[in-house]
């Protein structure tokens, strides 16, 4: 078999990054996708010294809002078979006001960013997924789950109901989908300006086991789930949240 390859989005910090070094460690060739380009050539240029592989970590610079650019996507596979297809890309959005003006383009935002983002780039990649054996990996939150984000919530477990309707339509191609729901990751930008000290100790707490999530705790779970290891799981939610919320 050729040297696997996996798209990442969301790749040029926090979880992307490290899901992409991850999978760079293992033998696989990587695009890394984000809109801000000096930062994509970075964490690629980190990724290659760190892995002793630079040839096998490219960046693309794209908006996944925007169906127009994704084709950058599709030009930088270069009709290779997708391996694996890691949909990272997110963020929360604050609402400027309570006006049904702004909460529409609060709502709107966050849709666009945590969900149209996964539908478009999968969508355009559908074709060139490997059958049999691609994998689909969404990134979701705890906050699905718990709730207490608002539309932010609202979005991330919209992706938890289009992955059982992906999962149903790709897995007689044996191609698997699956859901990983991240809890409190500290070493990320998501929390850039918003959590405090006191903050940052509730949710420790709320751990089971007294400590807040890594990068590369989520990781090792993509690892899992883009390994033929899991070839037999489809359509599952996989909590790497420490205990914050517990299994259902």
């Amino acid at each position: 078999m050729d040297e696997r390859l996996a798209v990442v989005s969301g790749g040029g910090t926090g979880i992307g990054a490290a899901v992409a070094r991850t999978l760079v460690a293992d033998g696989c060739s990587v695009l890394i996708l984000g809109r801000r380009a000096e930062v994509l050539a970075a964490t690629a240029e980190r990724i290659g010294a760190e892995t002793g592989r630079p040839e096998a970590v490219r960046a693309v610079s794209v908006d996944l809002t925007d169906h127009e650019q994704i084709g950058r996507v599709v030009e930088a596979v270069d009709g290779r078979p997708v391996d694996v297809l890691v949909n990272n890309a997110g963020g929360f959005h604050s609402a400027q006001n309570d006006t049904l003006a702004g909460i529409a383009a609060n709502w709107r935002a966050t849709l666009d960013t945590n969900v149209l983002t996964a539908v478009l780039l999968t969508a355009a990649l559908r074709p060139a997924l490997r059958r049999p054996g691609g994998r689909v990996i969404l990134i979701s939150s705890i906050a699905a789950q718990r709730g207490g984000g608002d539309a932010y919530s609202a979005a991330k477990a919209a992706l938890h109901g289009w992955a059982y309707s992906l999962a149903t339509e790709l897995g007689p191609e044996q191609i698997t989908v699956n859901v990983v729901s991240p809890g409190y990751v500290a070493e990320t930008e998501f929390f850039v300006g918003r959590m405090t000290p006191e903050g940052h100790a509730k949710r420790v707490a709320a751990t089971l086991v007294g400590r807040a999530g890594t990068p590369d705790d989520i990781a090792e779970s993509v690892r899992y789930l883009a390994s033929p290891a899991a070839s037999f799981v489809t359509a599952q939610i996989l909590g790497v949240n420490g205990g914050s919320v517990l299994g259902r």
